[in-house]
């Protein structure tokens, strides 16, 4: 084990501190890149069993998907009109001399060519999790991630999701209570409790 691993260790953590850009126009809390990356590799893992895909592989990926933006940062859609990003420059340093150096070379070169259907479930999951997220902020009233479950994530779901799996999850995203989850557990509670009484 050398001393860069360590450093990227630490590089690695400090995205717990990188908010996801879209901060600037949701009113609510929105994952910073380590949330997201843990929740993505969940709903990748998920879709990798229902496709039968190497599942050690996807998971990976998502692990390095987006580790580059400790130094490139998040950029939203509306930043793309002006700013110039190294990523794929960033991706590079940030895993040099360090023991995953060659084969993160190879996943993230698999996962920007999105040819395999393991780079088309990280991309799936990705989105997926953009979904999770705005229908959270939904729910509390944020009126921008109404507008863009409305206006833009139905094209999302049409024309940017690989995997039938992905799809049928999106439309299970969209009509599932965020709070279904632990409501249901609560009142399940609740009800022993009085029943006890």
């Amino acid at each position: 084990m050398a001393k860069r691993d360590i450093d990227f260790l630490f590089e690695i953590g400090s995205l717990r501190n990188v908010p996801r850009a879209w901060q600037q126009v949701l009113t609510g809390r929105v994952q910073n890149i380590a949330e997201h990356i843990f929740r993505m590799t969940m709903i990748a893992w998920i879709i990798a069993a229902a496709e039968k895909a190497d599942t050690a592989k996807v998971l990976k990926m998502c692990l390095v998907h987006d580790l580059g933006e400790s130094r490139a940062g998040d950029i939203a859609f509306m930043h793309r009109e002006y700013v110039t990003r190294h990523e794929e420059l960033a991706e590079k340093h940030i895993f040099k001399n360090t023991m995953l150096e060659k084969e993160t070379v190879t996943l993230l070169k698999e996962y920007n060519e999105r040819q395999s259907l393991e780079a088309k479930i990280v991309k799936d999951a990705d989105n997926l999790d953009v979904d999770l997220e705005l229908n959270e902020l939904a729910k509390i009233g944020d009126t921008s991630a109404i507008g863009m479950l409305k206006d833009h994530r139905p094209h999302v779901r049409a024309q940017k999701l690989y995997t039938k799996t992905a799809k049928k999850m999106w439309d299970e995203i969209q009509k599932t209570n965020p709070n279904a989850w632990h409501q249901k557990l609560t009142g399940k509670w609740v009800r022993s409790k009085r029943g006890a009484k």
